[in-house]
């Protein structure tokens, strides 16, 4: 029983970590690399470097996403094997683990494909579809980590 607690407890952790992460990546980490001009004094970082930095970044996050969509799998395919089965859970945990396999092994590879082909192909039609496709995406992870998150402690408190 108390294992059971300690596990529920991290997912718990790992869920609004990783919730907490998406959103300071989007809202603060983003408009502070694409936004050097009006922060610095002589340094100017245009707009495909700070797309590289971005890049690097979200790379190094997609390891962690891995992470939590092999976490979440593990973690609610037990929990529904031991019959606590709901609706909510399983699209909100389907939707964690497509949209950050999405994010994590397809747009960000392919963004930064395309980076490497120089500043050129980030100016394209096909780049900016893709760019705005994967903030979507990261868009909907944010909200079903949070449906996840706050419907698996309604259910852990009921029990």
């Amino acid at each position: 029983m108390k294992r059971n607690i300690y596990i529920d407890f991290s997912y718990l952790i790992v869920l609004a970590a990783t919730f907490g992460a998406v959103i300071v990546l989007g809202a603060v980490v983003a408009p502070v690399v694409f936004h050097t001009d009006t922060l610095t004094v002589g340094l100017l970082i245009d707009h495909y470097n700070a797309g590289i930095i971005m890049g690097e970044i979200f790379h190094r996050f997609s390891y962690w996403i891995y992470f939590v969509a092999v976490y979440v799998v593990i973690y609610e395919a037990a929990a529904y094997k031991m019959g606590q089965r709901d609706a909510i859970l399983f699209g909100a945990g389907i939707t964690v683990l497509f949209s950050s396999l999405m994010f994590a092994s397809v747009y960000v590879p392919k963004i930064l494909s395309m980076q490497a082909l120089g500043a050129e192909a980030t100016q394209s039609d096909t780049f900016e579809n893709i760019h705005i496709a994967s903030e979507i995406d990261f868009k909907i992870l944010a909200v079903a980590l949070l449906v996840l998150f706050i419907r698996r402690l309604m259910l852990l408190r009921v029990n």
